[in-house]
């Protein structure tokens, strides 16, 4: 449950490109996927085929080499990746466009071929593609700039197989320099399908031929193209860590210097100690949470059916995903009340009781949710906190241990080990860099539990 929805801020040191640097010049490749025609679907996907097609063609004008790939199986996806990243040389600008269904396990989002048959949790990372280590091969070999464009935020056959709801994509954690755009919001679907074009592409393609802006900024206008057009009722999600300039339609026009000079490159940030204490962000205030347009959403359908648990959920996740922990402190209790043997929403209360810090009420849920689920890797996570805050560090690294062998990239499981390690009187640094990595805010998201990776 611990999502994170970050605008991530880190510099381009390790690639040796500054925050200045231009990629205009960069080689540029694309792969753009279409899987409209998925057996397990009662009809095939017709905007997938036809967007797909527009994408890769706007991208060629772009100046992008291209490969589109239509109903890829699951064999095929993977050789099709595979040449994608043997294409990408050091510093060039890496997108991938994947149109079809989508779906989210241990906070992934995973990207299904065609050929998928999901019938439990475990199949999906078996056979679905995860965007995290996806984003995170293109950044391996080399690509300076990475994009990622996923028009998957689609309610799918496969999640009624074995869940009570649509779960929607998780949050990307992303390398630096990167751009991720989902056509919808997180843990929120769209019911396209049956026409011949997606209204997401739509405003994509608008925005992405717009002359003298930057890509960033091309992306936020595609999200609130997509808010105008549906009045908020599709909002999509957007996440930029890029620091280097870098537009669809060539280059961003720059005013000149007023001193007639040279622009002079921006020197980076210098880095900041290995060990920091980060204070805690404050929460969000009811005007805020009133104008979030998913909330607002979820709020009407309570409205109108005080049974809805499905809504009831979902809100209790985005109230503790924007930290407004005793609203979703609200919504959990009464889907446990209702459910009292739901595993998921039982380690969403015991995460939210860690963060506030009633720790024997939440390793009390962590442990139910455990004993009916004992291989939730997410409640691990969550009893992990728990542990790590009641000083247990022993217990605490088991847990995230537990956890990382489920799902060795989440991000937070990594880095509380690595604090529980250290605080323990090992090092835990390699745990804890290699969180830093894949989640450039993750201390700053401990730090709103009140955890730090210091040690006094």
């Amino acid at each position: 449950m611990r999502t994170a929805i970050v605008l991530m801020l880190a510099g381009l040191i390790g690639l040796g490109i500054s925050p200045a640097s231009h990629a205009a010049d960069a080689a540029k490749i694309a792969l753009v996927i279409g899987n409209a025609k998925y057996p397990d679907n009662e009809f095939v996907l017709n905007d997938v085929a036809n967007d797909a097609q527009d994408v890769a063609e706007e991208l060629k004008r772009d100046g992008f080499v291209v490969d589109r790939q239509s109903n890829l199986t699951g064999d095929a996806m993977r050789q099709v990746l595979d040449r994608f990243y043997a294409r990408i040389d050091r510093g060039a600008v890496a997108l991938i466009f994947f149109d079809g269904f989508g779906i989210q396990s241990n906070r992934q989002t995973y990207l299904l071929p065609v050929d998928a048959q999901i019938w439990t949790e475990p199949d999906v990372s078996r056979d679905g593609f995860s965007l995290d280590a996806i984003l995170a091969e293109m950044n391996t070999r080399g690509a300076a700039i990475k994009i990622a464009l996923i028009d998957a935020s689609r309610r799918n056959p496969f999640e009624r197989r074995f869940r009570r709801y649509s779960a929607g994509l998780a949050p990307a954690i992303a390398p630096s320099n990167t751009l991720v755009l989902y056509s919808a919001a997180l843990g929120a679907v769209t019911a396209g399908g049956r026409t011949d074009h997606g209204l997401f592409v739509a405003e994509l393609l608008r925005e992405m031929r717009a002359p003298n802006i930057g890509a960033e900024q091309a992306l936020a206008s595609t999200r609130n193209g997509v808010v105008a057009a549906t009045r908020q009722e599709q909002v999509p999600w957007l996440s930029s860590s890029l620091t280097t300039e870098f537009s669809f339609a060539g280059p961003v026009a720059r005013p000149p210097d007023s001193n007639g000079a040279g622009q002079t490159p921006t020197k980076p940030e210098p880095q900041k100690p290995a060990c920091e204490v980060l204070q805690a962000e404050a929460g969000p205030s009811a005007d805020e949470l009133a104008r979030d347009p998913v909330i607002a959403d979820l709020g009407r359908k309570i409205a109108a059916n005080g049974n809805d648990m499905v809504s009831r959920y979902k809100r209790g996740q985005v109230y503790a995903i924007k930290r407004a922990y005793t609203l979703a402190m609200q919504d959990f209790d009464a889907v446990i009340r209702r459910a009292p043997r739901d595993a998921e929403a039982l380690n969403n209360r015991c995460w939210t009781r860690a963060a506030t810090g009633d720790l024997q009420g939440g390793l009390a849920d962590c442990n139910l949710a455990l004993q009916i689920n004992p291989g939730l890797s997410d409640a691990f996570d969550s009893r992990g906190l728990v542990n790590l805050k009641l000083g247990r560090t022993a217990d605490a690294i088991k847990d995230y241990t537990d956890a990382i062998q489920r799902n060795p990239r989440s991000s937070s499981s990594l880095f509380g080990r690595g604090v529980a390690t250290r605080k323990g009187g090992g090092d835990g640094t390699t745990d804890i860099e290699q969180a830093k990595s894949m989640n450039p805010n993750i201390a700053k998201e401990f730090a709103g539990y009140g955890v730090t990776e210091c040690v006094p």
